[in-house]
């Protein structure tokens, strides 16, 4: 980084910092337990809104999760319509799609169900419809000037925080980009936590989005915009994730340990949404523009890696996150080094892969270069790095074959 960039990056620090202090600290109208979506179902009810768009993907439909909700909503007096066509790393086209059909059959408000893809595109969708205006026109932040149309939530993994935050990301097809759409107007106004909707996700999915989950609060602990408040978020969040992810992947039909995880997932997102994150969610999402790698899998096998690399740079945050797990150490240095190594064990306790089969080594010096300069922009890390030592961290990630090729 040049001293130009340095100085600007600087600036950009902190204006995050003030931005985050003035802006409202809005947190949705949450209901947790078994019983959470009936009981948000028939608050929604309750508002004078009548047609709710369901915002899901197909899997979910299959599955019969959406059903289960759908009922729920008819049961307290509404028409549900479903829009089940988003897909991992939504696009602008999914979300145009959506609008169209809210727009066609008349609803008045939005029921996001799924996982962070779900999310994502029924904030920008509500986004939009409340403001009429293109999604070009509220990229970036703050700039979604007027209310969402009313919008609920119900995440249906336990990773993403989505249903707390202040971000939509929208993968750009063309570019192999991702867009960011950041204002508190995107944060739901209610959602549901029911672990009862998560008991049949796949161990592979329960890993991935719980790792996610992980390094939102590890990598908001880790940013220089910390606060007391998001420091708190981030414990006990690391804290529910490393007692509880290996119990949900395990038996996915333990309530008590999906419930625990669902509240890891939130409150790594209020933790995150306020501080910001780091180089792993910056090469996490190069590989979900140029893969379409799960951005939760995406991040547990980048986390190690960038952990190590900011470890002497972060020795005591990295002590104090093993001491909230009881690691123990005599030294900073020691517990930090614990700290890493437990991660690591974690996932491989629920199956979490080193490396990234698709990986392609022709391909990394253009995703260091797009990583490093979506973390330079603002991201408040402990410390940065260039193009070259990223492209090294990536190398480190290719699978034997890639390497052997």
């Amino acid at each position: 980084m040049s001293a130009m960039d340095k100085t600007l990056h600087d600036v950009a620090i902190v204006a995050r910092k003030v931005i985050m202090k003035l802006l409202p600290d809005r947190v949705p109208v949450t209901f947790v337990g078994a019983d959470a979506v009936r009981e948000m179902c028939e608050a929604i009810g309750h508002l004078g809104v009548r047609k709710p768009l369901v915002v899901t993907d197909a899997g979910l439909v299959k599955a019969g999760i959406v059903e289960q909700v759908t009922k729920q909503l008819e049961a307290a007096g509404l028409e549900p319509i479903v829009y089940d066509g988003v897909e991992p790393d939504p696009t602008f086209a999914q979300v145009g799609a959506g609008i169209a059909r809210y727009r066609g059959e008349g609803c008045d408000c939005i029921v996001a169900v799924g996982g962070g893809s779900s999310m994502d595109a029924a904030k920008l969708m509500a986004a939009i419809l409340g403001n009429d205006k293109p999604a070009e026109k509220l990229e970036g932040l703050l700039k979604v000037r007027k209310p969402t149309v009313p919008l609920f939530a119900i995440p249906t993994t336990a990773g993403t925080g989505s249903e707390v935050t202040v971000v939509a990301v929208i993968s750009d097809t063309h570019t192999h980009t991702k867009k960011f759409f950041i204002d508190p107007k995107l944060i739901p106004s209610m959602a549901a936590l029911d672990p009862t909707l998560m008991v049949g996700l796949p161990p592979a999915i329960t890993a991935a989005t719980g790792m996610d989950a992980l390094t939102h609060a590890v990598e908001s602990y880790l940013c220089s915009t910390s606060t007391a408040q998001t420091e708190a978020y981030a414990l006990t969040s690391v804290r529910l994730v490393f007692a509880n992810l290996p119990t949900a992947y395990k038996k996915g039909t333990d309530l008590a340990a999906r419930k625990a995880m669902a509240l890891a997932s939130y409150y790594g997102g209020l933790a995150f949404t306020r501080t910001g994150v780091g180089y792993v969610h910056a090469i996490a999402h190069a590989f979900g523009a140029y893969y379409r790698t799960p951005h939760g899998l995406a991040n547990a096998i980048v986390l190690p890696h960038v952990l190590e690399y900011s470890k002497d740079a972060a020795r005591r945050r990295l002590a104090e996150l093993a001491d909230a797990v009881a690691l123990g150490g005599n030294s900073d240095a020691e517990k930090a080094d614990r700290f890493i190594e437990a991660v690591r064990n974690l996932e491989s306790e629920v199956g979490i892969p080193p490396t990234l089969d698709a990986l392609r080594r022709s391909d990394i010096p253009a995703i260091a270069r797009q990583a490093v300069t979506e973390a330079h922009m603002d991201y408040p890390v402990p410390r940065y790095m260039d193009q070259s030592e990223c492209e090294r961290m990536l190398e480190r990630m290719l699978s034997t074959e890639a390497v052997a090729a």
